[in-house]
């Protein structure tokens, strides 16, 4: 994964419903996150979600992006949760 760019991986999982990417893309589009690759599955009714986004201009330790999240997750029923691709990619080396 390019560390070369300002992006993050965020995950969303729980149970399915009508109107969590749409929530999830919404909020992402009002800080002006381009998405840049999306994979999601449906197993049973369980939801998941990965996506990679440029977060352009956004610092997400500087912003409240992390928050709102946390707060859309709630309402939907989910668990959202987002991390720069350098901090993802020092968690996951083996």
């Amino acid at each position: 994964m390019k560390e070369d760019k300002n992006t993050a991986v965020l995950t969303v999982l729980g149970t399915d419903r009508v109107g969590i990417i749409a929530g999830v893309a919404n909020l992402l589009m009002e800080y002006d996150i381009n998405i840049i690759n999306i994979s999601q599955t449906i197993m049973d009714d369980i939801f998941t979600m990965i996506m990679l986004v440029e977060l352009g201009n956004v610092e997400l330790e500087k912003s409240d992006l992390s928050d709102k999240l946390k707060v859309l997750g709630e309402e939907l029923g989910v668990k959202i949760t987002i991390q720069h691709t350098g901090l993802f990619n020092a968690m996951h080396r083996i």
